[in-house]
């Protein structure tokens, strides 16, 4: 398929796609949106594929939603780097795919580390891509027609790649362990942050204690949840170090307020300021929020030597194995595992097999590592 595309320019027309792509057993999709000044992601181009063709829908003219049918069908969405897109999609049409495949994710289990799709397409179709503007607007009418064609490209070769991909995935063995880690990408819901663990992304707060930190934890709530209903960027609302300021110094008039570091006009805007000093009447004696303590945060004495040691064995595996790191076992992964956590991510499934359960051998004493010059840590049975 090339990256030709046509454009949808009435309800007719999305309706008839909308339609066909319900029926389709695999359709590729895309987003553009911007997110800069504000909480969510505004979309602001959708692009998709099929076997007929590619088609751009712009969000602008046009309701999504009924593409939430094609999304909750059991047609498999074919996306590159989808969790932003996933938001965006879940947001506009009040969806997520039900069947996935990522690109980027299967591309991880067959020798790439988070490839562009650029760099995929290069590598696996012999298919160079146009370059993209990163300064480009979006949301601005009309669209040029080299945007629109690089727009196009997105999606133009998705379901060839998906199919090239596969292919190579069905050969190793593979093909489940990328069906499930879509899977977890699916499962972990995008959306709006918890307003109530926001504090804990503020480095300068860590520097407070009792009422003044308690203070700065309520600030921080306020603020996420202003942004939410202002659909801004929270930093819009006060800054880091307008939340730390105001914690410290727990301002009663709006002069004092805005006489604080960090704090600008922008908090006053549709009477912010005077919620915030009601805010902080009304939090006068609260106690702050316990920091999060880890079950079990240290490692047993015993094990934490050989930390080092298998996460260098873990990397020297997946290269072996041509799988991204990051997609099989992070260094949290591995420590969650030797702590003994039940809901462990090397206690089960693929990643279990690979190397969850070798690991468990060498903490039981039934396998141990060995130097081998040519092949570096190789993992030896102790019981035969």
């Amino acid at each position: 398929m090339d990256d030709s595309r046509s454009l949808i320019t009435s309800d007719e027309q999305f309706a008839e796609l909308a339609s066909r792509l319900a029926g389709e057993p695999a359709y590729a999709i895309d987003t553009e949106f911007h997110r800069e000044k504000t909480y969510f992601p505004h979309v602001a181009l959708v692009q998709v594929a099929d076997r007929h063709g590619v088609y751009l829908v712009d969000p602008l003219e046009f309701d999504l939603t009924p593409l939430r049918e094609v999304l909750e069908g059991p047609g498999l969405a074919v996306m590159h780097a989808s969790r932003q897109d996933m938001e965006v999609l879940a947001r506009s049409c009040g969806a997520l795919p039900r069947e996935l495949f990522d690109t980027q994710l299967a591309a991880g289990f067959v020798g790439y580390t988070s490839p562009s799709l650029a760099t995929l397409l290069e590598g696996e179709l012999g298919i160079s891509m146009g370059k993209a503007d990163r300064l480009t607007d979006w949301l601005r009418r009309p669209l040029s027609d080299a945007q629109l064609s690089y727009a196009a490209q997105d999606v133009a070769h998705l379901l060839d790649l998906h199919e090239v991909l596969a292919e190579k995935l069905e050969r190793r063995g593979r093909t489940e362990w990328v069906a499930e880690i879509c899977g977890e990408l699916r499962s972990d819901p995008p959306g709006p942050r918890d307003p109530e663990e926001v504090w804990r992304r503020i480095k300068e707060i860590r520097h407070l204690k009792g009422a003044r930190l308690a203070l700065a934890q309520t600030v921080a709530a306020w603020r996420e949840r202003r942004a939410v209903e202002l659909d801004v960027t929270p930093r819009f609302i006060l800054s880091d170090l307008g939340v730390v300021s105001v914690a410290s110094a727990a301002p009663s008039t709006i002069e004092e307020l805005t006489g604080l570091r960090g704090v600008d006009g922008r908090v006053l805007k549709a009477g912010g300021g005077e919620d915030l000093l009601a805010l902080i009447r009304d939090s006068e004696g609260k106690r702050p929020q316990r920091r999060r303590q880890k079950p079990n945060p240290e490692l047993p004495a015993d094990l934490r030597p050989v930390l080092p040691l298998i996460s260098t064995w873990v990397n020297q595996h997946c290269r072996e194995l041509d799988i991204e790191t990051a997609l099989l076992a992070t260094r949290s992964d591995i420590e969650a595992l030797l702590r003994g956590e039940q809901d462990a991510r090397l206690g089960s499934g693929w990643r279990a097999e690979i190397v969850g359960e070798p690991i468990r051998r060498m903490v039981e004493g039934s396998a141990a590592l060995a130097f081998s010059k040519g092949k570096g840590l190789v993992l030896v049975d102790l019981d035969g």
